[in-house]
């Protein structure tokens, strides 16, 4: 498991969500409620990071939720290495900033 720092999402509403971004190998505690971004994470000229958004999801529990993913082909046809996590634990309001940054960014495995 590697962590490797934070990344900031903006929502469709403006309110700004920071994740932390892991490996993709990394596993999580059972019922950890989040919402997720997966990301392409690739090395920048200036040697920093930046990631290309995939997905965004939530769920109640990041232990089982990467486990035979419905969207896991889509995940691998776009170079998906990194998972970036917002811990919430309230379903009503990981449901509202799902929706929140789908409507801002609207990635491609979530069409």
């Amino acid at each position: 498991m590697a962590k490797y720092g934070t990344v900031t999402y903006t929502g469709k509403s403006g309110t700004k969500y920071e994740f932390t971004a892991y490996s993709w190998d990394t596993e999580f505690k059972e019922n950890y409620g989040a919402v997720y971004f997966i990301t392409k994470r690739s090395q920048n000229n200036e040697g920093g990071h930046s990631h290309t958004r995939i997905y965004v999801g939530q769920t109640g529990d990041l232990s089982e939720r990467f486990d035979d993913h419905h969207k896991a082909d889509c995940f691998a046809s776009k170079g998906a290495n990194c998972k970036c996590i917002y811990g919430e634990s309230n379903k009503d309001s990981r449901l509202a900033i799902e929706r929140d940054l789908i409507e801002a960014y609207d990635p491609p495995c979530n069409g």
